[in-house]
């Protein structure tokens, strides 16, 4: 089978789905692949048990951009974000601290604790938005490659957007490469404080709140422009309300969207890509391919070491993509009773994190150091049904933990099913000890270790990121040198997914930058046709 595109899309996860959708948007005849039978990759909605719809995977949103909402006018296509009131974090004293959307509110919380991290988070929180706001100018220039006009453009932007942060540069770098706990520490005297915060350092990343490195990653997550506690909100029917709400928006622009079409690989001639051929034989045509497949798939499966110069595979097989993290969803018969939550608030809480202190992240990153999966990990079970009743039977619930760490490699052998129910127990375990009986409401369960989120959802041995976020792997370096402006060592070939610049997450900055790239240069081929015809 044979049939001609201006640009096939591989992966319709929500960066293939934002880029396909901007390029049909922009009246390119678009193709997008999908191996799986529904769209949307680790952000979708499945109904795992009857009546009851689930996020296994990702499981709020926080970091997809207003812009990219507007284009694509998502909201016209029936996506809708519902604020989380609060995140509850409690500790093993019989306290909580609760992170209210209101600056006041949160600093009254942490007055309870200490008045002088009271006092600091405001300062800790301008300086963190700063930040943020110096990140979100530069989420939208590709990252510098080759020396280029266009690279060096780049570089210029990067340093005068870097300028505009004064003598906040100087933090900015403290951010980039000190370990989160130390980084926190240098505002807060509370160790409840530094775990709050603190435990944001561990969440995607295979680290825990004393590795150097991990502090970036409180600032990756707080790249929100939403209105939620911590910018984190619920998506009416489930995360895969976002990701239909793409696929209708390119579908309105013109896009074909296929399912349950697996490539084998990208056709190449002449070292450059002209089409993909899928597992099951038929083949398609396109002047333009983009991969929203992770770096390792799209290099070593679907370009293929023998297309590969020996440096360009060996940046690759070096990516660190190894993962610790997991997902835990269960349906439950009634809330779970937290006793350190005050019910004047609402009935239970709907977005909570367990790790309590830095001591309890740290023990639980040391326990995956060496192979194993944590004795007491921490978790964030967060319950979406509080918020959206579409999701689950009238008076049930669902609740999604994510957490870590259960190392994609274990020391004492591969993942079975029953290493796997313990991994879910020790998850319930955790949560219960802070909400005790949870586990009698539990009606059905569902546990996603690394390698099951890597085999169903083809995240690289299960990172959420595509890959590490870490100063090796960002900006110029990601996902390899020479090549972090979406484009390829292979003609016509590009990648927009979550191991390309800015990072992972439920982001589409990947995704819509990608596409930027890819129409600049039709309108350089073209221009240069013109000129060629012209001599």
């Amino acid at each position: 089978m044979n049939d001609r595109y201006d640009v096939i899309v591989m992966g319709a996860g929500h960066n293939g789905l934002v880029c396909g959708a901007k390029l049909a948007r922009a009246g390119l005849r678009t193709l997008i692949l999908e191996r799986r039978s529904i769209v949307g990759g680790a952000c979708v909605t499945e109904e795992l048990w009857r009546g009851y719809h689930v996020s296994p995977t990702s499981y709020v949103l926080s970091m997809f951009p207003g812009k990219i909402m507007d284009e694509l006018e998502l909201k016209r296509f029936g996506f809708e974000l519902i604020p989380t009131d609060n995140l509850f974090v409690p500790f093993e004293d019989g306290t909580a601290m609760i992170v209210w959307n209101e600056m006041r509110d949160t600093c009254n919380e942490i007055a309870k604790f200490s008045k002088h991290d009271a006092e600091a988070y405001p300062v800790y929180s301008a300086f963190l938005n700063k930040a943020a706001g110096f990140i979100r100018e530069i989420l939208w220039d590709p990252a510098p490659s080759r020396v280029t006009p266009g690279a060096i453009a780049d570089a210029g932007r990067f340093a005068w957007h870097l300028k505009k942060l004064g003598r906040d540069a100087f933090q900015f770098v403290d951010l980039m490469s000190m370990s989160a706990h130390d980084f926190l520490a240098k505002y807060f005297e509370s160790d409840k404080m530094i775990a709050t915060l603190g435990y944001m350092g561990s969440i995607g990343n295979f680290m825990g709140p004393r590795t150097p490195g991990s502090a970036y990653v409180l600032l990756h997550h707080n790249l929100s422009e939403h209105s939620g506690a911590g910018g984190w909100g619920f998506v009416r029917g489930g995360m895969g309300g976002l990701t239909q709400a793409i696929r209708k928006s390119a579908e309105q622009y013109g896009a074909t969207v296929m399912t349950d079409a697996e490539i084998d690989h990208v056709d190449i001639s002449n070292g450059r890509a002209v089409g993909v051929t899928l597992v099951n034989g038929d083949s398609y045509r396109a002047d333009q391919v983009v991969s929203n497949a992770d770096p390792k798939t799209t290099y070593l499966k679907l370009v293929g070491r023998d297309n590969l110069t020996s440096e360009i595979e060996r940046e690759v097989d070096e990516f660190d993509t190894f993962s610790t993290a997991f997902k835990v969803n269960v349906t439950l018969d009634a809330l779970p009773e937290y006793p350190a939550w005050n019910k004047e608030y609402g009935a239970a809480p709907a977005y909570v994190h367990i790790g309590p202190s830095v001591d309890y992240l740290e023990r639980a990153y040391d326990d995956a150091k060496y192979g194993r999966m944590s004795e007491i990990p921490w978790t964030s079970p967060v319950i979406p049904t509080m918020h959206d009743d579409t999701l689950a039977p009238k008076g049930k619930h669902i609740m999604t933990a994510f957490g870590g760490h259960a190392p994609y490699t274990l020391a004492d052998g591969e993942w079975t099913e029953k290493k796997k129910e313990e991994l879910g127990n020790r998850v319930i375990a955790a949560i219960e000890a802070f909400a005790p009986g949870i586990s009698d409401h539990i009606t059905h369960r569902q546990v996603l270790t690394p390698v099951d989120l890597e085999k169903i959802y083809a995240l690289p041995q299960g990172h959420i990121f595509h890959g590490e976020l870490t100063l090796n792997q960002m900006w110029a370096m990601r996902p390899v040198p020479g090549y972090a402006d979406y484009r390829t060592p292979v003609k016509n070939l590009y990648m927009c997914g979550s191991g390309t610049h800015p990072g992972g997450g439920v982001f589409g900055v990947p995704g819509y930058n990608a596409a930027g790239e890819m129409l600049n240069d039709r309108k350089t081929n073209a221009l240069k046709a013109k000129l060629n015809m012209g001599g």
